[in-house]
């Protein structure tokens, strides 16, 4: 049985997936315009936006990524979160 997750859980996965979309089109036209100051300081900034974001869900609702720090010393996180085919 699939347990029921709060709105928030969507909402801020939905701002990640935007965030991390607009990192990778600024990845690729970094590519072909590497000097492109503006780009760069854009892509560093929501670099750092999907960190803090990430950061923040975790905390709250468990690991995204298998290279995602364990919340808690105690307690293997992945066991508890929804697996990423349930949502």
């Amino acid at each position: 049985m699939i347990k029921a997750l709060p709105n928030e859980y969507y909402q801020q996965l939905e701002e990640i997936q935007a965030v991390d979309f607009v990192l990778m089109e600024l990845t690729l036209y970094l590519d072909t315009h590497p000097a492109d100051s503006h780009a760069i300081q854009q892509y560093n900034h929501f670099a750092h936006n999907s960190l803090l974001l990430k950061q923040k869900f975790e905390a709250k609702f468990g690991p995204l990524q298998q290279r995602s720090i364990n919340q808690k010393n105690d307690f293997w996180m992945w066991k508890s979160g929804p697996w990423p085919w349930q949502i």
